[in-house]
């Protein structure tokens, strides 16, 4: 009998497996779990080259999937973009931003894409347009919130070339003054076409530089515990042009995220060619257990796309959409491809489902694993109708990011079960957890599982009523076995058990003991995927088996900022901040600061310098 590769052992392991739910230690052979038990029976199998790690009593948990995750794209552009995900103060923003326009060359941009919600921040608002251009008067700066606008500085607009005689897109809305040049503010009126748009105007990575780059935001992932997701597409991301760089990765076994990855139609009118020209060209499933291929969308159609910006009223999609969509619908059932669709609205699932339901009656769509994504509106009548076709619902934290803007037009009623998960589950539909990662929402597992579970928004807006979170243990299979399903992949990872791939995680706290408030703020201090460790911090900092290079290039916001929060940046640094914060009284209206200290920042005094006279007491409102 062959020894195990690696032994896991004084550990508490949560197994999610119902025969068998708790452990102390695991066994791996050829990257899969090979024994999952008690210490004494475990340890028994060890043989001369066994590879032994000691937990030191620190529970473990099935490594994290995400369903739905942007992880190519995202990959693509990481190393260029300064993430505001996490960061609890504009000023803090602001500080980041400064400290980043000091040491990026001409022509780069500084970009802010996504992840982050103004009711993150203390100060509960963006910054203004004026604050921009003090802290940046030179270097293009875009900023985008969520998907319903962005903000642009004065050397930006110069750059992309928009002025008074710039028309307005069909796609958005470009906000003027009172002689009708750009301000700056990019409005995604009706939907976010303009967006897309400008951001695509900025410069690229070189392609080793975007293999670097993705390997950056893999090990970020790893960090916060994920192992695995299934990437949903994107605009601007074509097939197969765009996939070069995870296919590279994925050739020379340098992927630490498991990855199945959906075709995403790049132009409208032109979906169905895209279809058919991809079922002939690529093979459902084709890949390993690395880089699999996993049927269409999230686009299907355009015309079936409803815009998740709720500040904007929800939209009626075009009468067109059912036939569009019938065709394509009918190409993937055709040759067994699953697809996902985006649907923000009930509106647009029960048409959708109208359309699926006739297809249906032809070609059978039983045994395709298809799922809507999103459905935060959903009605009960709409779960029956999925489940009765063997359907499923992939849901993700957008809500925790615009629940005020949803309060603020439908009202607290509303948004008591928007999605409705626990009324889901209760029904037996497929439902698993996700992010929509990098810009509607953050890419950190734990902020989903902390929404799940508490019914707040980032800001500490309550959205749910108890009736509508979910227990710790159900939260955390919708974020491992569940997700499963969603890729055909049930069986084969997502718990603790034998013969199921050897991924997991020890994370920083006891999941099941931490208190709510801190859940969100875990990360992972050992991440495991097939038996490699692939991220190690802490007590296992030294077992991490994947050195990746420095960030590039060498002005990268990764080598300053890291990601989420900030998490490279000293901690002594952030606390001399928020200390000089704490001891200033802004509502005095302080000539240095103006009211908030993210204006303060945009000063030419040294009053950044914290650590100097100017910095800590040199302003009017100190003595207030």
């Amino acid at each position: 009998m062959t020894s195990p590769d690696l032994i896991l052992r004084n550990g508490r392991f949560t197994t999610l497996d119902r025969s068998n739910p708790n452990a102390e230690a695991v066994a791996v052979t050829g990257g899969r779990f090979s024994a999952v038990g008690t210490e004494t029976d475990v340890m028994a199998l060890a043989g001369p080259a066994t590879k032994v790690v000691d937990l030191k009593g620190r529970r473990a948990l099935p490594g994290l999937i995400d369903n739905h995750l942007h992880i190519i794209r995202g990959g693509l552009n990481f190393n260029m973009e300064l993430r505001w995900d996490g960061v609890r103060s504009l000023a803090d923003a602001m500080n980041m931003l400064k400290r980043q326009v000091a040491i990026t060359p001409p022509p780069q941009w500084v970009r802010v894409v996504g992840g982050f919600t103004e009711h993150q921040f203390v100060e509960k608002r963006l910054p203004t347009l004026e604050e921009l251009n003090a802290v940046a008067p030179d270097t293009p700066v875009f900023i985008l919130h969520l998907y319903d606008r962005a903000l642009l500085n004065a050397a930006a607009l110069r750059v992309i070339g928009y002025d008074r005689d710039t028309p307005e897109p069909p796609g958005g809305q470009i906000l003027r003054d009172a002689a009708g040049n750009p301000t700056g503010l990019l409005l995604a009126k009706p939907n976010a076409q303009i967006l897309y748009a400008t951001l695509a105007k900025g410069p690229k990575l070189p392609f080793d530089y975007q293999v670097n780059s993705t390997r950056h935001f893999m090990r970020e992932l790893n960090r916060l515990g994920v192992t695995g997701a299934i990437d949903a597409g994107g605009g601007f991301q074509n097939y197969p042009d765009d996939y070069e760089v995870i296919q590279k990765l994925a050739d020379e076994n340098q992927l630490t995220i498991r990855l199945a990855y959906n075709l995403f139609t790049q132009k409208p009118k032109g979906e169905k060619d895209d279809f058919l020209n991809w079922t002939k060209t690529s093979k459902y499933k084709q890949g390993d257990d690395y880089f699999r291929h996993n049927g269409a969308g999230e686009m299907l159609v355009f015309s079936a796309a409803d815009f998740e910006d709720f500040r904007q009223p929800r939209p009626d999609m075009p009468p067109q959409m059912e036939g569009e969509l019938e065709e394509v619908v009918t190409i993937l059932a055709q040759n067994r491809w699953p697809w996902r669709m985006h649907a923000t609205y009930d509106e647009t699932i029960d048409r959708a489902l109208d359309v699926f339901e006739k297809v249906n009656k032809d070609v059978p769509l039983e045994g395709l694993n298809w799922f809507f994504d999103h459905a935060e509106t959903i009605s009960e009548k709409s779960i029956d109708r999925i489940a009765a076709l063997g359907g499923g619902v992939a849901v993700q934290h957008r809500m925790a990011y615009q629940g005020e803007y949803f309060l603020e037009r439908y009202g607290a009623a509303a948004a008591e079960a928007t999605p409705p998960i626990a009324k889901m589950l209760e029904k037996g539909l497929k439902v698993s957890a996700g992010t929509d990662a990098t810009r509607v929402a953050s890419y950190n597992p734990w902020v989903s599982l902390a929404w799940m579970i508490t019914g707040k928004t980032v800001g500490g807006t309550r959205l749910y009523s108890q009736r509508n979170c979910l227990d710790r243990e159900s939260a955390l299979r919708m974020w491992t076995e569940n997700v499963t399903w969603f890729s055909n992949e049930e069986g084969k990872k997502g718990r603790i058990v034998e013969g199921q791939l050897a991924d997991l995680i020890v994370p920083d706290r006891d999941f099941f003991g931490v208190p709510e408030d801190e859940i969100a703020d875990m990360t992972s201090d050992l991440t495991m995927v097939g038996g490699k460790i692939v991220y190690g911090a802490g007590d296992f900092a030294k077992l991490d088996e994947n050195e990746v290079p420095p960030a590039m290039p060498d002005w990268s916001p990764v080598r300053t900022f890291g990601g989420y929060a900030a998490w490279a940046e000293p901690e002594t640094d952030k606390a001399l901040r928020r200390q000089a914060a704490a001891s200033c009284g802004c509502a005095s209206g302080c000539g240095v600061h103006g009211h908030d200290h993210a204006t303060a920042w945009t000063k030419s005094l040294p009053i950044a310098d914290l650590k100097s006279f100017w910095g800590a007491l040199g302003c009017a409102c100190w003595a207030v």
